[in-house]
């Protein structure tokens, strides 16, 4: 698989003037270099509060990512980009119940719940595991378009609850904090999760389909 060249990519995004149509679809295998793109611009060494980021440095093993992007595009119900004229500008992965206990079997076992939290909820539901936006393009809707067409494929499947996570240590992602606000997330609890040799605190939020 050939390996994507980003730093340019990366430096080029800041100067992108995002028209006022953003459009999302169902991510296809023909989206990966500009899904690859999106993740390395996000998620590297360095990580920036404010500005949010992804918990991984997808620069470091290219080969490794751009697989694990491939193979989630062709298994999950919700893999979704955002889009303009001028391409590819976010991407956002959710998985079903099923499918996140498949790869991470002891989640609701190792979730601290808030007392007044129903575990009915997490009969069925989906969790977002990615939200992505080309760096220095946060801020502009473009997130927020990715979850419309979340929820509204949500309400057909009638599926009615929605999780996510956000990472408070040891580097708050407060940029998706802000988001799960804006979005009317409530807490639900928080997990220890030890990734690559480091320990990292999470928040889990709740949200109804609605």
């Amino acid at each position: 698989m050939e390996v994507m060249t980003t730093l340019q990519d990366h430096e080029l995004s800041q100067f992108i003037h995002v028209p006022d149509i953003i459009k999302s679809r169902k991510a296809t295998p023909q989206d990966l270099s500009a899904i690859y793109k999106v993740a390395c611009s996000v998620g590297t060494k360095s990580k920036e509060s404010y500005a949010g980021f992804l918990m991984d440095d997808y620069k470091s093993r290219p080969k490794y990512y751009q697989k694990f992007f491939l193979e989630r595009i062709f298994e999950l119900d919700y893999f979704y980009v955002a889009e303009s004229n001028v391409g590819i500008l976010g991407f956002l992965m959710a998985y079903t119940k099923e499918q996140w206990l498949k790869y991470n079997p002891d989640w609701i076992d190792d979730i601290m719940w808030r007392p007044d939290f129903s575990m009915e909820k997490t009969a069925d539901f989906v969790i977002i595991d990615k939200t992505a936006i080309m760096a220095n393009l946060t801020g502009k809707g473009i997130g927020s378009t990715l979850y419309k067409t979340l929820l509204k494929d949500l309400k057909e499947k009638q599926i009615e609850h929605i999780f996510a996570e956000t990472l408070i240590d040891p580097t708050p992602n407060f940029a998706s904090l802000a988001f799960r606000k804006k979005q009317k997330y409530s807490l639900a609890g928080a997990r220890y999760e030890n990734y690559m040799d480091t320990l990292y605190t999470d928040l889990i939020y709740y949200k109804p389909v609605n």
